[in-house]
């Protein structure tokens, strides 16, 4: 080993582990190949890459607390405790390491394997991408007794690194406000930062991070601040996810262990739902699409669990065939996995293609499961017996799949007798609305255009889907009507029941109901249907919401639809002079008070309309909304009412 490889891997982090792969070159010109867009997600990710380096010295145990603050302007500022970027002078760009890392691409510490064993952040694009989308970064580094400074403008020094005193501390601070002429939105939203940094604990055992937001102070002076902490890391994830379920098991799963130099840590639970929850991580990245890490866990699960059942009997008087989904029907899990040099795959770069990680995680569940299942006869006999209830509920879920595609949603005659067909074959112009009921879908149909748009009108509430066995959704005639209306098809063998949406017939679907209680209900109805079993809908940017107006106010010859209360404020102190008995107010609580005009106009004219996407910002998260809000519990979901009812227009 050379001196430099041993002064590596005793800690000492210099200007001689910074290595550079590429200049930073088109980012302020081709942002969105850096950061996903410049919009809200490109925004928040800005962030993101500034803790991801925190969190990499933290990886390498090197900091401890990590703190993120959103400034009165919008800025951000995030510090930690680690050792501080290096400050002295990088021979090869003839610079100090500093200036390198915060304006070179690719150019940081987790580059040389001496430095950081495991790094993440997504392809260290790093802070230097950040610093080119920011109209003003200052970087404080706490390091050798001195407290260095160095400031930018769209990535360019205003000078030399500064010495600016002197410190007992180390770290680094970096504060950062994103370019106004690149973003198109420039405000944070807390609720977003903080569901990442509550991630980034679970993910880190013993790492505090803490959110505070400095925009509107309270009455006393002070701000909104989260700190986040986990002891046992995933263990207390999974009973996160799953707080508004009941556990089949008293406690969570909870490997921690090493296989083939891959660091890996899993904790799992059963309980009494219908629904396969596995969430998976590289490196703290979520790898949504999944990859080699989740196929070798799916696999030992399998066959560990397959194995306890067989020789302990209990799968003797069963008269289906067990397959792999069976073992998973009711499990919600976190898999976790540190890689040196992780190789992703997939459209979102999110999928895990190193082909070594499969045996190595394969052999942790194994072993781990095994010895718990010997351990823990009644909770392994709660959890053969779910597999077995699953198993004989999968043949009837295979029999409603075969009746789901028995017409051919591609035939004219296959279609649905209420749809109203737009004339456009082209999915990606057409769009279809999923009207509630009969009248307001007669309505909708006299206003559309007939070219692009097409009309399904759904009969009064359809089924919730959080509380029904998978063969029952697939039998509601609603849930066929809308699996055929789309054209997409569910495959009727076991390893091919994935959603197909190659013949999708529509690239907008629309959910239109109205603007009370109910209408909101139906909504969430449909939705948790989308989440639980068309997801990949959501995730590709397919499904939207409806606006209807709220109200049609009137003074003299002025009239003007309102959508929101502050809209109907604004107009009556405009035209009314803050006299509401001034103003004639029409209040829409159904779209059939609506004329076919008037809805094309409001709520289907694409000029005019205003859509809501549906996004899944967090997997995660979004199961335990739908849970809490669907389920059986009724305590958690009046808790989320009355916090949430401020910002909602419900009718008494």
């Amino acid at each position: 080993m050379s001196e430099e490889e041993k002064k590596s891997a005793s800690g000492n982090y210099s200007a001689q582990n910074i290595q550079v792969l590429e200049g930073l070159e088109a980012v302020r010109k081709r942002p969105a190949m850096y950061i996903g867009d410049v919009s809200e997600k490109g925004l928040h990710h800005l962030v993101y890459e500034v803790v991801d380096n925190s969190i990499d010295e933290a990886l390498a145990g090197y900091c401890t607390e990590i703190n993120v603050i959103i400034n009165e302007d919008n800025s951000i500022t995030v510090k930690d405790n680690g050792r501080g970027i290096p400050v002295d002078f990088h021979a090869k760009e003839k610079k100090s390491a500093l200036e390198v890392v915060l304006t070179v691409l690719h150019a940081g510490g987790k580059f040389d394997k001496g430095t950081y064993k495991v790094s993440g952040g997504l392809h260290g694009v790093g802070v230097s991408c950040v610093n080119a989308l920011s109209i003003y970064l200052k970087a404080e580094i706490y390091r050798n007794g001195k407290i260095y400074v160095q400031e930018y403008s769209k990535g360019k020094p205003y000078s030399d690194v500064q010495i600016e005193g002197e410190t007992n501390e180390t770290g680094t601070i970096v504060t950062f406000k994103p370019d106004d002429t690149i973003f198109t939105v420039l405000e944070y939203r807390y609720d977003t930062l903080a569901t990442r940094l509550r991630e980034l604990a679970f993910l880190n055992a013993g790492l505090t991070l803490t959110l505070t937001d400095k925009r509107n102070p309270r009455e006393d002076g002070s701000f909104r601040t989260e700190r986040f902490f986990s002891e046992t890391g995933l263990e207390e994830f999974v009973i996160y996810i799953d707080k508004n379920k009941d556990s089949l098991i008293q406690d969570p799963i909870h490997i921690i262990t090493e296989k083939n130099g891959v660091p890996i840590e899993i904790a799992m639970t059963y309980n009494d739902t219908y629904n396969e929850n596995i969430f998976s991580y590289v490196n703290n990245i979520n790898t949504i699409e999944g990859g080699t890490h989740l196929t070798g866990f799916r696999r030992g699960l399998s066959r560990t669990l397959k194995k306890y059942a067989e020789d302990s009997k209990m799968l003797e008087k069963v008269k289906v065939e067990i397959s792999g989904d069976d073992f998973r029907e009711g499990l919600t899990a976190v898999l976790s996995v540190k890689v040196a040099e992780p190789q992703f795959e997939g459209q979102t770069k999110t999928k895990l293609g190193n082909s070594e990680v499969i045996g190595a995680v394969d052999q942790a569940i194994g072993e781990a499961l095994k010895y718990y299942l010997e351990e823990h006869p009644r909770e392994a006999k709660l959890i053969v017996e779910k597999v077995i209830l699953a198993a004989t509920a999968r043949q009837a879920a295979r029999k409603a799949r075969e009746m789901v595609q028995r017409k051919s949603p591609l035939s004219g005659a296959g279609l649905p007798g209420k749809l109203a067909d737009c004339s456009s074959k082209d999915p990606e112009v057409s769009e279809i609305f999923l009207v509630e009921g009969d009248s307001a879908g007669g309505t909708a149909k006299q206003g559309r255009n007939r070219i692009f748009q097409a009309i399904l009108p759904l009969r009064g509430k359809i089924l919730n889907v959080e509380k029904a066995m998978p063969h029952k959704v697939l039998e509601s005639e609603e849930i066929k009507n809308i699996y055929t209306a789309l054209g997409v098809t569910i495959g009727t063998d076991e390893d091919t029941k994935e959603l197909n949406i190659a013949k999708l017939r529509y690239h907008k679907i629309i959910l239109m109901t109205d603007a009370d209680v109910d209408g909101s209900h139906i909504d969430t109805l449909i939705l948790t249907f989308f989440f639980r079993y068309m997801r990949v809908l959501i995730e590709k940017g397919y499904v939207y919401i409806a606006t209807p107006p709220l109200y049609l106010c009137k003074k003299g010859k002025v009239e003007e639809y309102c959508y929101n209360e502050q809209q109907r404020r604004n107009f009556i102190d405009q035209y009314g002079d803050g006299n509401e008995n001034a103003i004639h107010t029409q209040r829409y609580k159904g779209l059939g008070e609506m004329n076919a005009e008037q809805l094309w106009h409001t709520t289907m004219e694409p000029e005019n309309r205003l859509l809501k996407q549906v996004t899944i910002e967090n997997a995660a998260d979004a199961d335990i909304i739908f849970t809490m809000l669907m389920g059986e519990e009724v305590a958690p979901r009046r808790e989320f009412i009355e916090e949430n009812a401020t910002y909602a227009n419900i009718d008494a």
